[in-house]
């Protein structure tokens, strides 16, 4: 904990410094790649660690986003109140959402997660008077003191998204991580081992949740505005790409995959027009270079930007070898530990459990004897039938 704490710390010093000396497009920059690291990590932990394949994040993003206009329109709630309350509210859509969910499992999943990420947004068409149709809700943020507005987003958004990353470093490295990596590597043997299948799949969906309500109520103050237009299907589909181009799992990796998601189509864009594209090409060409990015760094880093690193420096540094190999029974550390949480409280060796096994011990060395006179007897029972044509004297 005081180690991720450390590192957060840091990294909101720098970045703090960062944004005095960037313009005010970068700040907005910057904020938006805090809000997708947001989300991206919350996604990372759904799919990278439990499993679940998840294609509605974005419609928990919108349900942030509109809690986020709603309360500061009707109730003008302070900005950390709100960011808080628009979490919560995710998340409790998301324990709705993971427990009719619980039973499906890979492409069935993601079919009902693409359908909630369809069927939400379109609401707002339905109820125009309090969602604002399809114009949208305005949110505004003010600025403290003399801060530049763009600025203090940035700041908003960027200690968010390391408050989250600490938060979810800490959780995955707890008995609850490891209860989600044994789901996630094998359902039967991980309920056998005690752990509640159905409550750690809800329970990352929660999580999970909670980080894109967070992420969509931080793009709402970025933005200034909450649209159905801003939560489509496609932004789904990118806050997936990114975990799975930084690599599933790993929270870093989150990290990689917002830069990715956020820079490459606006330096794309920056490229059409300076070479004097029309818009109908200029239009297409973020497009080709996403995916273009997204085909090299799968075929370069198969498990994601992250796991190419470590890859790479695995090469540079290499870890020391092993004299023995691990036994193939205990490549499975998740369920292992996952089996020794779950144990409630250890059996004490008291005086009457070794007198038990000591009859135990002592029945099996009854046992092997018993077997010993019984083969013994029968031996001296082939012996007799052998000479049975012999006369025995009857002296004897």
């Amino acid at each position: 904990m005081s180690r991720h704490l450390g590192a957060a710390a840091l990294v909101a010093i720098l970045v703090a410094l960062l944004s005095i000396r960037l313009t005010q497009f970068r700040d907005f920059q910057m904020a938006q790649v805090a809000v997708y690291v947001t989300a991206v990590a919350g996604l990372t932990v759904l799919t990278g660690l439990s499993g679940q394949i998840s294609l509605g994040n974005g419609a928990f993003m919108a349900i942030g986003g509109y809690g986020t206009a709603l309360l500061l329109l009707h109730l003008a709630w302070p900005l950390a109140a709100v960011l808080a309350a628009s979490a919560a509210i995710a998340a409790l859509a998301g324990a709705l959402v993971g427990a009719a969910t619980a039973r499906l499992h890979g492409p069935y999943l993601a079919g009902a997660t693409l359908l909630l990420a369809v069927a939400l947004p379109s609401l707002t068409y339905k109820y125009p008077g309090v969602f604002g149709g399809e114009q949208g809700l305005n949110v505004t943020v003010s600025a403290p003191g003399s801060v530049p507005l763009t600025r203090w987003q940035a700041w908003i958004t960027c200690g968010c998204a390391l408050l989250t990353l600490v938060l979810l470093a800490n959780l995955s490295a707890s008995r609850i991580g490891r209860n989600w990596r044994a789901v996630r590597d094998d359902e039967v043997a991980a309920a056998l081992a005690g752990v509640n299948v159905a409550w750690a799949r809800i329970l990352a969906f929660v999580v999970s949740a909670a980080c894109a309500g967070l992420a969509g109520s931080l793009l709402a103050v970025t933005t200034g505005l909450v649209a159905p237009t801003d939560f489509t299907v496609t932004l789904s589909v990118a806050l997936l790409t990114g975990a799975v181009i930084g690599g599933l799992g790993s929270l870093a990796g989150a990290v990689w995959g917002s830069l990715l998601v956020v820079l490459v189509p606006t330096y794309a864009t920056d490229v059409a027009t300076s070479h004097g594209l029309s818009s109908a090409v200029g239009s297409n060409i973020p497009v080709a270079a996403y995916g273009v990015v997204l085909i090299v760094v799968m075929l370069v880093f198969p498990n994601g930007i992250q796991g190419g690193l470590r890859r790479l420096a695995a090469r540079v540094v290499p870890s020391p070898r092993r004299d023995e190999p691990v036994p193939a029974e205990m490549n499975n550390t998740a369920v292992r530990n996952a089996s020794r949480e779950a144990s409630h409280e250890e059996i004490p060796k008291t005086p009457a459990r070794r007198r038990a096994r000591g009859r135990i011990g002592g029945g099996g060395r009854r046992l092997r004897l018993l077997e010993h006179e019984r083969q013994q007897q029968l031996g001296r029972a082939d012996g007799l039938g052998a000479g049975d044509h012999q006369q025995r004297d009857p002296d004897r």
